[in-house]
């Protein structure tokens, strides 16, 4: 393994920190905000983001996608203020450490198919949830940085903080 179980979680739990950091420099004129009009807002987007990596991590777990908990899931997040939105994301820290507590050693080794790749589980939660995390909060510091908020830099985008004056 290159991960342990704990460095795994506690990866998840910093892209959650991270999230909830770029979350705070959001203000309400900007959860509309849409860069075109075939791109999510800013709000789906995160409402996206509160079942993406959750349901991924369950169905990684069952080897096997959970579609009809996707949909559950999708159709809860379309109903979400951003009130809601922050809660669910605030949660996935706790969820993520509860979830891959149930993987034992041998359950990240073992092979899975999933969305046509074969990998071992513990590839599949990096390649999917951890790198997914890591993109979509990009892509949320991207739209930041489009609705104007200049000042947000690297170690917002990587590090979760704001940069010392």
């Amino acid at each position: 393994m290159v991960l342990t179980k704990q460095e795994l979680i506690d990866c998840l739990q910093k892209e959650s920190r991270i999230l909830l950091h770029l979350c705070g420099k959001l203000s309400a004129e900007m959860l509309d905000y849409r860069p075109t009009p075939k791109q999510r807002s800013t709000i789906e987007l995160l409402r996206y983001l509160t079942y993406m990596g959750p349901i991924l991590v369950q169905s990684i777990q069952q080897g096997a996608f959970l579609l009809e908990e996707w949909g559950a899931s999708e159709s809860r997040a379309e109903t979400m203020d951003f009130d809601a939105i922050l809660a669910s994301l605030e949660s996935q820290a706790g969820d993520y450490a509860a979830a891959l507590s149930g993987f034992s050693d041998e359950d990240l080794r073992g092979e899975i198919e999933l969305f046509g790749s074969k990998a071992t589980r513990g590839a599949m939660l990096v390649d999917f949830i951890v790198c997914g995390h890591a993109a979509y909060r990009t892509q949320l510091f991207c739209y930041l940085k489009s609705c104007g908020r200049d000042e947000l830099g690297t170690m917002n985008l990587w590090a979760g903080v704001d940069a010392a004056s």
